[in-house]
């Protein structure tokens, strides 16, 4: 199913909740890289996987919704969202593995997670990915 009008306006009721809840640029950005992939390989589980990716180029999850990326820091948010369609990389979950040690700091601290100050980054990808699940549990029910 579209998730864009013929005149190219997003349908929010068809976005998943997180990007309902996100920025009118991380919706349009969703939807019409849905509706691509949609076109090219039916829609289903992979037109979903596009649609993410490309959302992961310029957002990142943060709690229960996407925000868009710093300035300069457009790009592939971990080694899933970099490769093609043959790779089977584990994701971060919508975290941006490939930001800077503080700029990962800064998000575990928006979002309250304890221990951040002796976290590694990779600790800390895993602590706000952990976090970012839960908050988005509660935003659901």
């Amino acid at each position: 199913m579209p998730m864009t009008t013929r005149t190219g306006r997003v349908k929010k009721g068809e976005l998943p909740s997180t990007i309902q809840r996100s920025d009118a640029k991380a919706q349009r950005t969703f939807a019409e890289a849905h509706d691509s992939a949609a076109k090219e390989y039916g829609s289903g589980q992979r037109a979903y996987r596009v649609a993410y990716s490309a959302l992961k180029h310029t957002h990142e999850k943060i709690g229960d919704h996407w925000a868009p990326k710093p300035r300069g820091a457009k790009g592939p948010s971990d080694r899933q969202a970099a490769g093609g369609v043959r790779t089977s990389r584990k994701t971060a979950g919508g975290v941006d593995a490939n930001a800077s040690k503080q700029h990962l700091y800064d998000v575990a601290k928006r979002l309250d997670v304890s221990g951040r100050s002796t976290m590694s980054k990779k600790q800390l990808v895993k602590a706000i990915e952990k976090a970012n699940t839960r908050k988005t549990a509660k935003a659901r029910s």
